[in-house]
């Protein structure tokens, strides 16, 4: 490929692009640097379809380098990047949900999308550009798809920012990121917005609205200026074989299942609705396999059954007969399933909460730790540490299945880091409650969107443990059904067949003043400015309906902590005394940790922590680190230990930690010969502070304790 260079100037700054014979191997590369962050995304996909599968093999890998931030990291025994972090897997994902609906529908091609980030200048975050690198690889590429894609961000301090750098970042009341497609229809162009993440300090409906409204004409901009690119140097794409319709086929399927399709899709149970789809389909292909032996018509039964489905549920909610507007489980579009909540399940742990929605269910657990119990980040892009952790878990009970159980994947990863989004900025800063704070959800029961229950079980943890949050905060997700001529119908709270069948699923986390966290992505080409704003609507109102029916259970943070939990009590040092109480080698400090049974945290500043379980522990370590602080006055009187003789005077210490010396001169009323003579190592002595020097050296004196 011959080597051109393609420049956007994007948010202050240029989006730059170049098309190199780096990567020639695979079916599509570029390079893509906005500031000094540079990635480069490459696009391969097989020449023969998988046989046997009914999905599309589509993977999406973003691989971060150390190298890309001058950094030398990993263990000391294997300096090189290992497993991806969970900011990589969360990207790759992000990528994932924007680039996969665009793919045609019946590719069985593995397609492989591999994004490394090459360069980052510590002020633009390489997701963006990755989505928007990974969208110009394949629309150069002989692969099928119908981008381009363009992302952007925005954040929000006094007015609207677009793509924020980190410092803007930190300061922002919103962090939107968006991913739209450009759609031509009779009238003119319109933006569909294909995918949405987003975390927010509770913004309100309307904000996120003027957000996406801000973003459009550049995303407008930034899709023309890729499908320039596409123009001039892009391949002709692979023609993908569609099948032949079989007529004939299709009407004996069609006569086959008749009303027994709608049958075993409208039941109330899941179990029961999944048994009955499933023995229908078997049935089918029973029936099938007796008239046809050809194992291809076979594969176009369970696609075409799959198709039938989803036709069947568009049918019934967005054109049905005159009063049989109907959801699979008999509700109305815009109703909750029941709800039940529940807090101080667990006898001994520092808080439950229990959150039922149908048959979704989650438990979530919190545990309270000292501020050394934080994690430490390290990552290209991340070093530091994380004071609140939320983890999910989706164990195979939870569908009624047998799987095999390893570590958390991608999915349970993501569903964790859009409930701790969530419920983030809710939390006290560290200065008002200094613990570190993990919340572990286990996905007892899954029929629809176990994030959201995660979030609204593990916020009524928080206040069953006495966390002292801003406010209750919960979550719904919202699903879309779309015809072909644009008519569509929004549902609130979708389940199982809802969300497989369904044309978005939109997951929106707040509370009752506005939204702290969000997560949208589609099958089908996006959605319009008109139904993003009725999705808001229609999510406000039931997620405020959810926190009604928590606030019932338990209306705010119980008054005190779990009498389970640590206590954390804090003093403020002078920093020059911090080596003082750590003492040579750690010594003075993990003596004080090993005799009080407790947990110390020293700052830079000089604020000390300590963690105990009992609160006479916390005391004894305290009046400790006290008296090794301690600046003592001249002419105060103490029992000191003789802790070493020379033969110039005795070191008595006279506070944990703190010595002085008692001059042979200071030992005794007359003249003494030998220090020896009058104290010996071990000694208690009656010892008084004459003087202390500019170097905080303490002298004292025996004999004048005697006057």
């Amino acid at each position: 490929m011959e080597s051109r260079k393609f420049k956007l100037q994007l948010g202050k700054r240029d989006l730059i692009v170049e098309t190199r014979n780096l990567a020639e191997q695979a079916n599509g590369s570029v390079l893509v640097q906005y500031g000094d962050t540079m990635v480069l995304a490459t696009a391969v996909m097989t020449e023969q379809q998988r046989q046997g599968i009914d999905f599309f093999p589509l993977t999406v890998e973003y691989e971060e380098r150390f190298y890309a931030a001058g950094k030398i990291l990993g263990s000391r025994f294997i300096r090189r990047e290992s497993r991806p972090p969970d900011e990589a897997i969360l990207t790759a994902r992000f990528i994932d949900r924007a680039i996969r609906p665009l793919f045609p529908k019946n590719l069985k091609k593995e397609v492989q999308v591999v994004i490394t980030c090459l360069s980052w200048d510590k002020e633009n975050d390489p997701d963006t550009i990755s989505l928007v690198a990974a969208s110009l690889a394949l629309a150069i590429s002989d692969i099928p798809w119908s981008g381009p894609i363009a992302c952007l961000r925005v954040g929000k301090k006094q007015e609207l920012i677009l793509n924020p750098l980190y410092s803007q970042r930190k300061e922002s009341s919103l962090d939107l990121t968006l991913a739209a497609t450009l759609v031509a229809s009779t009238r003119k162009e319109a933006i569909l917005i294909n995918m949405i993440e987003m975390e927010a300090e509770e913004i309100s409906e309307n904000e996120i609205l003027k957000a996406t409204e801000f973003a459009e004409p550049e995303l407008k901009r930034l899709i023309d200026f890729q499908e320039e690119i596409r123009k001039k140097i892009g391949k002709e794409k692979i023609k993908i074989e569609q099948p032949s319709p079989d007529m004939e086929l299709e009407k004996e399927i069609k006569e086959f299942l008749k009303d027994k399709l709608e049958q075993a899709i409208y039941q109330t149970g899941k179990i029961e609705r999944k048994q009955s789809i499933h023995d229908l389909k078997q049935d089918l292909i029973y029936f099938i396999e007796g008239k046809y032996p050809d194992a291809s018509k076979q594969s176009f039964v369970k696609d075409f059954f799959e198709k039938q489905i989803e036709e069947l549920i568009h049918k019934n909610i967005i054109n049905p007969l005159p009063g049989e507007e109907k959801r699979p489980d008999a509700r109305k579009l815009d109703e909750i399933r029941n709800i039940q909540t529940e807090v101080g399940l667990l006898p001994r742990t520092h808080g439950s909460g229990f959150f039922s929605r149908g048959q979704t269910k989650a438990l979530s657990i919190l545990t309270l730790g000292s501020p050394n119990d934080v994690r430490l980040l390290e990552g290209m892009e991340i070093v530091g540490k994380k004071r609140f952790m939320h983890h999910y878990n989706f164990p195979p009970y939870s569908t009624g299945e047998i799987k095999p159980m390893r570590g958390p994947g991608r999915r349970e990863i993501g569903h964790g880091m859009l409930a701790e989004k969530a419920l983030l900025p809710l939390i006290p800063d560290f200065e008002e409650f200094p613990y570190t704070i993990r919340i572990v959800t286990e996905i007892l029961s899954s029929n629809g969107s176990t994030s959201m229950a995660a979030i609204s079980s593990s916020c009524l943890a928080l206040m069953d443990a006495g966390v002292p949050i801003k406010a209750p905060v919960a979550g719904i997700a919202l699903g879309l059904m779309q015809d072909n001529s644009g008519n569509y119908k929004i549902l609130t709270d979708i389940q199982g067949p809802e969300d497989h069948h369904g044309d978005m699923d939109f997951k929106i986390a707040g509370t009752e003043k506005g939204i702290t966290a969000g997560q949208m992505d589609v099958k089908i080409e996006g959605i319009t400015q008109e139904i993003l704003k009725k999705v808001l609507e229609q999510g406000r109102k039931a997620r405020l309906e959810i926190l009604s029916k928590m606030k019932n259970t338990l209306e705010k943070p119980r008054p005190v902590l779990s009498p389970f939990a640590p206590r954390i009590y804090s003093l403020q040092i002078n920093p020059t005394k911090i080596r003082e109480v750590i003492g040579p080698g750690g010594k003075i400090i993990n003596g004080i940790i090993k005799e009080c049974e407790v947990s110390i945290d020293i700052e830079d500043t000089g604020k000390v922590f300590v963690t105990a379980e009992k609160e006479e522990s916390a005391k004894k370590a305290i009046d400790w680190i006290k008296n090794i602080v301690r600046e003592v006055i001249v002419g105060e009187l103490f029992q000191g230990e003789v802790k070493r003789i020379l033969d110039f005077g005795a070191f008595v210490e006279i506070l944990p930690g703190q010595e002085g010396l008692v001059h042979i001169s200071e030992l005794a009323p007359f003249r003494v010969n030998k220090v020896q003579d009058i104290v010996k190592i071990g000694d208690i002595v009656s010892v008084k502070v004459i003087s202390v020097d500019e170097q905080g050296r303490i002298n004292l004196s025996i004999k004048q304790t005697k006057e």
